[in-house]
């Protein structure tokens, strides 16, 4: 137990140093550029504990559970040797974790407001749900997808990027054809699909897969599935936006 207990002490720490650089650039601009003190300081300072006390848990959560149970499975499925299970893994991982990605949540339902109100879509609750459900199941979807490739260029040993290359090259000619009012929505699908539930365990995925392959550098091979699953909503957000 202590040394559980000293572990999470370090990872607290940790949270505290990385939040800091940004507490300093708040008070300086706060105090040396606009000259007012901070309002609210109890709840500002209450604020910042939770920020720390939630990141400390998060990482720690992830170091314990995540990346270890995503680096096993991977390993474990390898050497089944059964390549149906390993690509079915790959795309569940990549679909639930994105349907539960609470920044996708997010920038779904805003986008359904503003559909809506721009007349793109019928003004009322059910549309913007459909709008927004729509909107999270086609990224997800991308995601899915996007893992499966990755995992298929680790298996093969494809260099990664020829591949981005030839995605962003389509992505650059989906925006020429796709209506205006998606282009911002797709291209901000890609960034927040990365985010705090899906990097964690698809990168653990593919470390334990490379590392569970003769002839494959974890540091090499293992990383570059985060950079699919970037790629992949734009494309697949515009083309949902070309067909709606």
């Amino acid at each position: 137990m202590s040394k559980t207990l000293k572990k999470l002490f370090t990872a607290m720490l940790g949270s505290l140093r990385d939040l800091l650089p940004i507490i300093l650039v708040i008070l300086f601009f706060q105090f040396a550029v606009l000259g007012q003190p901070l309002p609210n300081v109890i709840q500002i300072l209450l604020g910042v504990v939770f920020v720390v006390l939630g990141l400390t848990f998060f990482i720690f959560g992830l170091e314990q559970g995540l990346f270890p149970i995503g680096e096993s499975m991977a390993t474990a499925l390898a050497r089944k040797g059964s390549l149906f299970w390993l690509i079915a893994f790959a795309f569940a991982l990549g679909f639930g974790t994105t349907v539960a990605e609470p920044a996708l949540i997010a920038v779904a339902a805003e986008a359904a407001t503003v559909a809506a109100e721009g007349g793109m879509i019928e003004d009322s609750s059910d549309a913007r749900e459909n709008y927004a459900s729509g909107l999270r199941y086609t990224v997800a979807l991308s995601v899915g997808l996007a893992i499966v490739i990755g995992v298929i260029r680790i298996l093969r040993g494809w260099p990664v990027q020829w591949l981005i290359i030839g995605g962003y090259i389509l992505v650059v000619i989906m925006t020429m054809f796709a209506p205006r009012e998606i282009i911002g929505i797709a291209y901000d699908s890609g960034g927040v699909t990365t985010s705090t539930i899906t990097v964690p365990l698809v990168t653990a995925l593919g470390v334990g897969l490379a590392s569970s392959i003769r002839g494959r550098n974890p540091m090499i091979d293992g990383f570059g599935l985060i950079a699919f699953a970037s790629l992949t909503p734009m494309i697949f957000v515009m083309a949902y936006g070309m067909l709606i």
